[in-house]
């Protein structure tokens, strides 16, 4: 057996505490939201299927709590009521998969006994369950005919029919597969029989083929056995499974499967030379048959992880100064095949069967609103990518209102300190950008300055303001760059009559970037002698950010990447203290002189006379 940490008595067990994603997709092919929507509602708990994070819970062999008179569904209604529970929200659960083996002989009261529990989920958490060897006559496929089981459980039974998420079934009754809705896109769960026949792997092979940009889960009873290391391995039947249909689908990602133990756990490469995770799950031989043990798998696709849990909601439940000593050991697994995080690039790993397509640019037109004050891009230059823009290079305004900016390299630099690039944000509306080579020692860079007459080198925004910038700072952030600018408005504050900042040589508005990459916004208000300073936490490299400050004539709110940063300041702020120096990207002035310039990419910039909501920011995604 595999060792375990165990683990004393805990309180409320959940690896990740967000709130997340739903099932929603079914019949045949798809079913509606409202249907979802309604079905989840009878439900503890709700999801949102918009969000980067859900949770898949696994059941393995049941097969001791329904062994005739020895029968102890207890430990399994429990599980039920955790996943219906407000768990599934704060866990975000869209679907409970069982691996087979529900009951020890397959008899009519065994059947009947755990056909009944599972009415606790029926209509409130779709589900899915397949015939393991205990189920039925394990000497036959799935083209066996009648058995108690199909007659309970059958895939094409209405139980699972009425299921938002049902897909289908195989003609035998057998098979199934369920789409489910979460983190933006559709996923399969594919349930196959203890033993497939030639039949039941054409009838999977259809399903695949006939929604090929799908990720999919096999679940089976029978596939991968585990040495005591947890090193898992393909069974006789599992590889002739693989040979046959897994490694052929670069679909398929993840295969579940009971009957073994102990517990493990490996990877495979398919014929397309991608990885298949191949996980055994079962805990029938532990404490109580395993007393309804569940594996939750939380996939975060915001980073790239799969985080796996394993417990049992019965034990969980017991009063923790009454939980005898067998449970107290047993109410947590925490072995490497127990509790684990599995790192995978779902993009990359999905991009050979659904790759993403990014987003076309968007006009101008499409960004400026009333409230625009000044909008620039950098895709109507006119270059090749990586030519130098010259000194007196002009990039319009394109709302019209006059804030052009005219290119001006600092302290004579050379071409290469400001370049046109290709690169840009996925979510930016012009795909391109520019990318600034400015730094210290000596002293070196590029500008965009506003032209005299611009009338954001006056503009107070008293009203409040949105100052948004698509940035990139590039991997490796090679130099010194420390205190770089990447915008603001030139002149000293002490010229404006200010007397409460850090110095009084520092201009009225800048962002900034400290020296150890953490994003600085500094504002001198109009309605009060202060410098309100937000601070954000480091900033990584390679990898386009949208930026966005953000005053509703009161306070100041930083967001990176849409999220709103710790360090914002309380104290009260109105408007920019401008009085006619020019605004100025690519730099920040000291003492009215410029020292390095920026050093990374810029793409679009775009200045709002007003406090925007991040729905309406300039970005279609972060």
């Amino acid at each position: 057996m595999t060792a375990v940490d165990n683990s004393g008595p805990v309180g409320r067990r959940s690896l990740l505490r967000a709130a997340v994603a739903v099932p929603a997709a079914g019949a045949v092919l798809a079913a509606t939201a409202e249907t979802a929507s309604a079905a989840e509602s009878q439900g503890g708990g709700k999801s949102d299927g918009s969000v980067p994070r859900f949770a898949l819970a696994v059941l393995p062999d049941t097969q001791y709590l329904f062994d005739e008179d020895s029968s102890r569904p207890e430990p399994l209604k429990e599980t039920f009521k955790y996943l219906l529970s407000r768990e599934r929200t704060d866990s975000n659960i869209v679907f409970m998969a069982h691996l087979g083996d529900v009951t020890e002989h397959g008899s009519e009261h065994e059947i009947g006994l755990a056909s009944d529990t599972f009415q606790d989920l029926d209509g409130r958490l779709p589900y899915s369950v397949l015939a393991g060897n205990h189920d039925i006559n394990g000497g036959t496929d799935d083209q066996r005919g009648d058995s108690a089981y199909r007659r309970a459980f059958g895939a094409a039974s209405p139980r699972f029919t009425q299921m938002p998420t049902f897909g289908g079934a195989s003609p035998d009754g057998y098979n199934s597969f369920h789409i489910l809705t979460a983190a933006d896109r559709q996923w399969i769960v594919l349930a196959l029989d203890w033993r497939v026949s030639a039949k039941g792997l054409a009838w999977a092979q259809g399903v695949l083929d006939a929604h090929r940009t799908l990720p999919v889960i096999l679940t089976t009873h029978e596939l991968a056995w585990s040495e005591d290391s947890g090193q898992a391995h393909l069974s006789d039947y599992g590889q002739r499974l693989w040979d046959t249909f897994i490694k052929r689908n670069d679909q398929i990602f993840l295969t579940l499967n009971g009957h073994f133990w102990p517990p493990g756990r490996t990877v495979l490469r398919n014929d397309a030379g991608h990885d298949v995770h191949v996980h055994i799950t079962n805990y029938q031989d532990r404490y109580y048959g395993g007393a309804g043990m569940i594996r939750l798998y939380h996939f975060d696709l915001a980073r790239d992880v799969i985080d796996v849990e394993t417990f049992s909601p019965w034990f969980l439940n017991h009063d923790p100064r009454k939980r005898n000593r067998l449970e107290a050991e047993t109410i947590e697994l925490t072995g490497d095949t127990d509790r684990f995080s599995l790192s995978i690039d779902f993009a990359a790993r999905f991009a050979g069967f659904a790759p993403a397509t990014p987003p076309g640019p968007r006009p101008a037109s499409a960004v400026i609103g009333r409230d625009t004050a000044a909008y620039w891009r950098f895709d109507g230059l006119g270059r090749q990518n990586g030519a130098a823009v010259t000194d007196g290079t002009v990039v319009r305004d394109l709302t019209g209102k006059g804030n052009d900016l005219v290119v001006q390299r600092l302290h004579a630099s050379a071409a290469s300190a400001l370049v046109t690039s290709a690169e840009h944000h996925a979510g930016a509306p012009a795909h391109a950008s520019l990318r600034f080579d400015g730094g210290k020692s000596p002293d070196r860079g590029a500008i965009l300055e506003a032209v005299r007459s611009a009338p954001i080198n006056s503009d107070r925004f008293e009203r409040g303001y949105t100052i948004e910038a698509f940035v990139k700072f590039p991997a490796p952030f090679e130099g010194d760059h420390a205190w770089m600018g990447i915008l603001s408005w030139e002149g000293r504050n002490g010229d404006a009559g200010k007397t409460s900042g850090w110095s009084p040589e520092e201009p009225t508005c800048s962002l900034n970037l400290s020296p150890e990459r953490f994003l600085q916004f500094v504002v001198y208000p109009t309605d009060r002698d202060a410098d309100p300073t937000s601070w954000s936490h480091a900033l990584p490299v390679g990898r386009w950010m949208h930026l966005a400050v953000v005053n509703d004539a009161r306070k100041t709110v930083v967001y990176v990447g849409g999220s709103p940063i710790a360090r914002n300041p309380t104290q009260p702020s109105k408007g920019i203290t401008t009085f006619g120096k020019p605004f100025v990207l690519g730099a920040t002035q000291f003492a009215e002189q410029f020292g390095q310039g920026f050093y990374g990419f810029i793409g679009d910039v775009r200045i709002t006379a007003a406090a925007l909501q991040a729905r309406d920011f300039l970005t279609t995604r972060f």
